[in-house]
């Protein structure tokens, strides 16, 4: 299969909709021609950011009317993004949906982690084929599941005239190591903006800090800074993952109570929080280039943090290599799509720690399901 339109979906940690792109694949390579945020409406937004709060494994019955939901607003992303696009749904090959993570514990008994956006009203809604449920096969063989990014960044960003790596920048930060020579590896290296934006909604109402712009006014408590560095996530080695069943209030308000400090205050150590993290996960790298996508390559003060801290790394976003920084993961779930649909096995073992390579992703399709697979 050497070319075709795919649209990936995916709502990230951030949870501010649902990001759609329309690819289209020549001679291997993603060529994305068009992308938009669905926003999720107001209620459905509301009941979603409740239900998330609670830091507990939601139990089937209770996820059962949201994963329809989700699926219902999914597959009007994935519409709007072919109609605007000028392409029939009839002409594209597959949807990779990775849905909305409401949570994520693989070292759990059993590991789980569980998307919503119900594939099979996806598929009654589009007509067209999807596939979806991509972290389970790589769960199944003793993996993380995630993050899966590192897969697509070998593709689009390694070279081998360089040793680099690329960092997303969404709810949670995950890095990808791209050696000029060698194979791939990643790994989630703490959060990126969802505490950040966490403590912006609980202070100031707006879904974001607006290019770093409330965090810059403010001065790093570096106390706090140091007791939250002192968790043992971060000095945990890879393969590591992480969400917001960890980073989540829950977690913050604890130092919050031991270092009271202003709203200003708080929001520039969360920042450097994120900041130290990526460099501390870049120590003795050898990367020379460090690519950024996701919403923190727009918080002008997050990524002023890193390049100060990185003085010996050239920091830019994954525009200057021809991939849009919003888009890079929606990209990635049309890839992954197509992959399966060709069958073939992704090695994630660098990345997740799984044993087998793994067929990645279940295909829906004329009202069945085939699984994905580690393979033997």
């Amino acid at each position: 299969m050497s070319s075709g339109y795919f649209i990936g979906l995916i709502s990230g940690t951030s949870r501010d909709g649902v990001d759609a792109a329309l690819v289209l694949f020549e001679d291997d390579q993603p060529r994305l021609l068009h992308a938009l945020c669905l926003p999720y409406p107001e209620p459905l937004k509301t009941d979603l950011d409740e239900w998330l709060a609670a830091p507990s494994d939601p139990g089937r019955a209770q996820g059962g009317m949201m994963d329809e939901f989700l699926g219902r607003h999914f597959a009007r992303a994935a519409r709007t993004v072919a109609d605007q696009a000028g392409v029939e749904l009839r002409d594209i090959a597959a949807i990779g949906s990775h849905g909305q993570t409401v949570w994520h514990e693989p070292e759990g008994d059993p590991p789980r982690s569980i998307q919503l956006g119900d594939p099979g009203v996806l598929l009654r809604s589009t007509g067209v084929r999807i596939v979806s449920r991509f972290r389970q096969a790589d769960l199944d063989a003793g993996g993380q599941g995630a993050p899966l990014a590192p897969l697509l960044h070998r593709q689009l960003f390694h070279c081998p005239d360089e040793n680099r790596a690329v960092l997303n920048l969404g709810g949670i930060a995950n890095l990808t190591f791209l050696p000029r020579e060698g194979g791939v590896s990643g790994y989630d290296c703490g959060p990126a903006n969802c505490l950040m934006d966490l403590w912006v909604r609980r202070q100031r109402g707006p879904q974001y800090d607006n290019e770093g712009a409330w965090a810059a006014s403010g001065q790093v408590q570096q106390r706090m800074l140091d007791a939250m560095m002192a968790d043992p996530y971060f000095s945990r080695p890879a393969p590591k993952s992480t969400g917001l069943e960890y980073f989540n209030a829950g977690w913050l308000d604890p130092f919050l109570r031991q270092y009271p400090s202003s709203g200003e205050d708080v929001q520039a150590t969360l920042t450097e929080l994120t900041a130290r993290t990526v460099a501390l996960s870049m120590t003795d790298s050898g990367t020379e280039r460090l690519l950024v996508s996701g919403g923190g390559v727009h918080n002008l003060y997050l990524m002023g943090r890193i390049t100060d801290l990185l003085p010996e790394i050239k920091v830019e976003s994954t525009r200057h290599h021809g991939m849009h920084p919003d888009w890079v993961e929606a990209v990635l779930f049309a890839w992954l799509a197509r992959e399966r649909l060709a069958e073939r096995p992704q090695h994630t073992g660098p990345i997740t720690g799984s044993s087998k390579p793994v067929l990645l992703g279940d295909v829906w399709q004329n009202g069945s399901r085939s699984n994905g697979a580690s393979m033997r």
